[in-house]
């Protein structure tokens, strides 16, 4: 019952940060270090991480199985992987990489079991 619980709020933080992304390009970009160069880069903003994660958060809970929990837990923590090996390699240990590395395990852990 708790699992249950903190998976539904694993996918409303998903779909919450790409709301922000969605309605707010500029500070996610600011909070991501991308900074968009003119409508194209806005756009990309909007799009990937903003109305992919929405996407992303709101699957498994328009259809609550255990695969798209699962499905969206391993994709944080793949994500998790990517950033921590880039943490590494390109020495970009700052605390908001080591803040979205940590929230990314966790919220794949969650999803997974």
């Amino acid at each position: 019952m708790v699992l249950t619980i903190l998976q539904y709020i694993a996918c409303a933080l998903t779909i919450l940060v790409g709301a922000w992304s969605l309605f707010s390009p500029a500070s996610a970009g600011k909070f991501t270090g991308l900074t968009p160069k003119g409508g194209r880069g806005i756009t990309e903003i909007r799009a990937a991480l903003g109305m992919f994660f929405v996407a992303l958060g709101l699957f498994p809970i328009l259809f609550p199985t255990d695969a798209t929990f699962q499905m969206l837990g391993f994709a944080y923590l793949l994500v998790g992987i990517a950033r921590l090996i880039s943490i590494f390699v390109d020495k970009s240990g700052n605390q908001s990489n080591w803040i979205s590395a940590v929230s990314e395990f966790v919220l794949g852990i969650v999803l997974v079991l």
